[in-house]
């Protein structure tokens, strides 16, 4: 059997395995369709991710070294890639009472012909309706953080709503900013594909920032006011330079995006002065969360499987292009890595 590892920086191999035994409270799945995650998981798969010498220390609020004896965060070579997957339960250990053989189910996993997950007491694990979209299904980890950047941006019925970045993300998002209520919902992204879809799942208007003042188109299409909520999805410097810029008086922006090192000429002068605005970084897997106890990353996960099974959120058109397991490791080094401009988010079948 076979399985996607990140052998080195930016090399993606498929590598033979053998599963080990199932455990009591375990189940096996055999995998049908999956996909990786296009975010945080390429910054590691380019080896640039804090997390490799690096830990977040909880009691610290921090990153803080590695201890020298500790191992590495990242082990290329032992890296698996992927994200969600999809499949059905071939095998079951014998404490296992909530899910059986041939049950479709949905997790988080690598991108392996087989995945082992805990099956007691683990609502991540979750079994997939009947007729249900696999596509919609792997997009459960985006739509927690799409949701998360609505809630935390405080998007209320009328808002003038901005996205920045139409991935995977910020395509939910403009659908979620949409169904609550926001009265214009403007998509950034310099792809034309992007921005059709976007237009097509609930965006009124969409910019391509390059060459492009967005912060002026912004106040143009909002009567001078500016936007209510910017979710900010893409990590680029000048993004956020614009959404500042755009940006209405006390307006908040959601930053979702998990960015890299800003260059020299970011500015938190000019129009972030003046139009008092308010960044508030949204993370959905943090906690507590902004509004607990009444909200968790539990109740988050929930409400976003709810959305994407019953038919809410349409993401069939953001799984592409669909490439085979025999193909994924050619495939992520060119769509996730080398040409991200040339996918939304990679979908496999095995």
């Amino acid at each position: 059997m076979k399985k996607l590892v990140a052998t080195q920086p930016r090399v993606a191999e498929l590598m033979d395995y053998e599963d080990r035994p199932v455990a009591a409270y375990e189940v096996k799945i055999r995998v049908k369709f999956g996909a990786p995650k296009h975010g945080t998981e390429v910054v590691d798969f380019r080896g640039v991710s804090p997390f490799i010498d690096e830990e977040f220390s909880a009691e610290w609020g921090m990153f803080v070294p590695r201890p020298a004896d500790a191992p590495r965060g990242i082990v290329f070579g032992e890296f698996q890639l992927g994200n969600m997957v999809v499949g059905t339960v071939c095998e079951k250990g014998c404490e296992v009472t909530d899910y059986a053989l041939g049950d479709e189910v949905c997790t988080y996993g690598p991108l392996s012909e087989t995945v082992i997950v805990n099956a007691v007491n683990n609502y991540k694990l979750r079994k997939m309706p009947a007729g249900a979209s696999w596509k919609n299904a792997v997009c459960y980890d985006p739509a927690q953080f799409a949701m998360s950047g609505v809630r935390d941006g405080n998007v209320r019925v009328g808002d003038f709503v901005v996205i920045v970045g139409l991935g995977a993300i910020g395509q939910i998002a403009v659908q979620l900013a949409k169904k609550a209520g926001a009265s214009i919902v403007i998509g950034v992204d310099p792809l034309e594909k992007r921005g059709e879809i976007a237009l097509k799942n609930g965006a009124d208007a969409v910019f391509n920032p390059i060459g492009t003042d967005i912060g002026l188109e912004i106040k143009k299409l909002t009567g001078k006011l500016g936007a209510d909520v910017i979710i900010e999805t893409s990590g680029n410097a000048q993004a956020l330079q614009a959404a500042l810029r755009g940006i209405a008086y006390g307006g908040i922006i959601s930053y979702v995006a998990f960015a890299k090192p800003f260059a020299e000429g970011f500015n938190l002068g000019r129009e972030a002065h003046f139009n008092n605005a308010k960044i508030v970084f949204s993370r959905a897997c943090s906690e507590p969360n902004p509004d607990y106890p009444r909200w968790s990353r539990k109740r988050i996960e929930e409400s976003c499987w709810e959305l994407l099974m019953n038919g809410y959120l349409n993401c069939e058109d953001l799984i592409d292009p669909v490439v085979t397991f025999s193909n994924s490791a050619e495939s992520y080094m060119k769509y996730v890595d080398q040409h991200p401009d040339q996918s939304i988010k990679l979908g496999i079948t095995f």
